[in-house]
């Protein structure tokens, strides 16, 4: 039977971006998504969780995210999960979870301007350019 791990999330960036090159020159960008959800509970009070994801990017990705996005940025990202295992400095051995992008959309802010984006008018064609970069 075949499987399947695909993630989709949408959240904002708890953190500036980090990026790094490989030593073979393949650029890699870490990332830090929050994803929140609200509701109501039975007695009518609003509550709200927020889950944080270790997102990994690669290539021109990766650059595109490190150049146009910053702490608070609004971000959709699909992809798959990878669990690594290490040792700590106890040598107990701990597992993280992180979801390897395959596809990172920078979204609008607030504001309806898209990451990267300046705060002058822009002709149509140059918006189209700039957010044909994140896909």
């Amino acid at each position: 039977m075949l499987g399947l791990n695909c993630v989709h999330i949408m959240g904002n960036l708890g953190a500036d971006p980090e990026m790094r090159y490989t030593p073979s020159g393949r650029a890699v960008t870490n990332l830090r998504v929050a994803v929140s959800r609200r509701w109501r509970d039975n007695d009518g009070q609003l509550q709200e969780r927020t889950e944080w994801f270790r997102v990994v990017v690669w290539g021109r990705q990766a650059e595109i995210a490190n150049q146009y996005l910053e702490k608070g940025s609004p971000v959709y990202i699909q992809g798959r999960l990878e669990t690594h295992s290490y040792q700590d400095a106890q040598n107990e051995t701990r597992y993280m979870t992180e979801l390897i992008a395959r596809n990172l959309i920078l979204l609008p802010r607030g504001n309806g301007r898209r990451p990267g984006e300046p705060e002058q008018d822009l002709e149509p064609a140059e918006k189209e350019e700039l957010f044909e970069l994140a896909l």
